[in-house]
């Protein structure tokens, strides 16, 4: 099944944040959560937010594992802030997301690279080759 891209703002503009849902069509879990997860992009407009379903653009992810569902990739620019399951509830996603937009660019890449798991995301060339252009050209 094709599951769309959810941009949020201007036509063409690129956000600063991007949110990923990775997630697979099979778990009832990651059904539910979709229209949590698209009601909640229209709260953020700073944000770029993507639905992509593992099982569907495995090609795509490279060496990427999933563990549990739903699972988050956030970033602002090329910096990622957050990767890991989630519980499927508006609150944390908002909350979370509300923390790092507070967070200036320059604050962000210090949390970015403040943990040794974070610093590991950061080489992850799997996690940094999903962007706003890979996700467009996979998801949309």
């Amino acid at each position: 099944m094709h599951h769309p891209l959810f941009p949020n703002g201007a036509a063409g503009a690129v956000a600063e944040f991007l949110v990923v849902c990775l997630c697979a069509e099979w778990c009832g879990v990651c059904r539910e959560y979709r229209s949590v997860f698209q009601e909640t992009a229209g709260q953020f407009p700073a944000a770029s937010f993507h639905w992509l379903d593992i099982e569907v653009h495995a090609d795509d992810l490279g060496n990427l594992e999933v563990e549990n569902f739903p699972t988050l990739l956030i970033k602002r620019q090329e910096w990622v802030l957050f990767y890991a399951s989630m519980p499927p509830s508006p609150g944390h996603l908002q909350r979370i997301l509300r923390t790092f937009l507070l967070q200036s660019v320059e604050e962000s890449r210090a949390y970015a690279y403040a943990r040794e798991e974070r610093r590991c995301w950061q080489d992850n060339e799997d996690l940094q080759r999903l962007d706003p252009d890979q996700l467009a050209r996979i998801c949309g």
